[in-house]
């Protein structure tokens, strides 16, 4: 299989790992999507992975709390996803390495850019945790610093649906289906792919975002070979 990308990072949601559950870890899942990123990773492909945590945690669950400290516990949530990563990963006889931008030295490295480009070029899978290490600002922003940072062809946004529409697909059974976005397609139509800021890091940095749906695995390996699935954002 020709491969089209060669360092990609991949944004997992937190719920990604629950499964059906809907909250916390589902074992059998993080088994089947580690499974998916390791077949990427055989085929020589630089892999960084970014993960949420919202099967813990939403900021927006603190209400009434001060929101950097909601935005904190977020963030620790998103480290419990990366090491059960890790886990399911290095069983696999994969080398991880988890990063994270709060320190926190006896479960993982602190981030560091050059040593985050040297693990990749040693071809070992990072995954990056704790967010930015800022309140305010989304997993979603992110993965768009990271790849900016460590000079990724694309995010490869992992999503509950299959691609990005005009309106929920879940609600809306009419809902219009788009293949091909621009960035200021998509901060113009007000749609919910990332937040307003990591879409505006991508396009000033010129990322590509690849959006497509998690409930097939193989949708990784296909999105790595550049084949014609989900929805592509990059610039005019």
């Amino acid at each position: 299989m020709e491969i089209k990308y060669k360092r990609v990072v991949i944004k997992l949601s937190g719920e990604a790992l629950a499964g059906d559950k809907g909250f916390g870890i589902d074992p059998p899942t993080v088994q089947k999507i580690s499974e998916s990123v390791k077949e990427v990773f055989d085929h020589d492909v630089e892999v960084a992975i970014v993960v949420g945590g919202g099967n813990f945690w939403r900021g927006r669950l603190g209400e009434g709390m001060d929101k950097s400290t909601a935005d904190y516990m977020g963030m620790l949530s998103t480290v419990i996803n990366a090491l059960a990563l890790q886990d399911a990963l290095e069983q696999m006889g994969v080398p991880v390495r988890v990063q994270t931008a709060i320190e926190m030295k006896e479960v993982a490295e602190p981030y560091i850019k050059r040593k985050a480009m040297r693990h990749l070029e040693k071809h070992r899978i990072v995954i990056f945790a704790a967010g930015t290490g800022n309140p305010f600002f989304t997993t979603d922003t992110t993965a768009s610093l990271r790849a900016a940072e460590i000079d990724a062809d694309i995010i490869l946004l992992a999503k509950n649906v299959d691609a990005v529409y005009d309106s929920d697909p879940v609600t809306n059974p009419d809902a219009v289906k788009y293949d091909a976005l621009s960035y200021i397609d998509v901060i113009n139509k007000g749609l919910k792919v990332m937040d307003s800021t990591a879409t505006t890091l991508c396009m000033d940095n010129d990322i590509p975002i690849l959006v497509f749906g998690l409930d097939d695995p193989d949708n990784i390996l296909r999105a790595v070979s550049g084949e014609k699935i989900g929805t592509i954002i990059e610039g005019e």
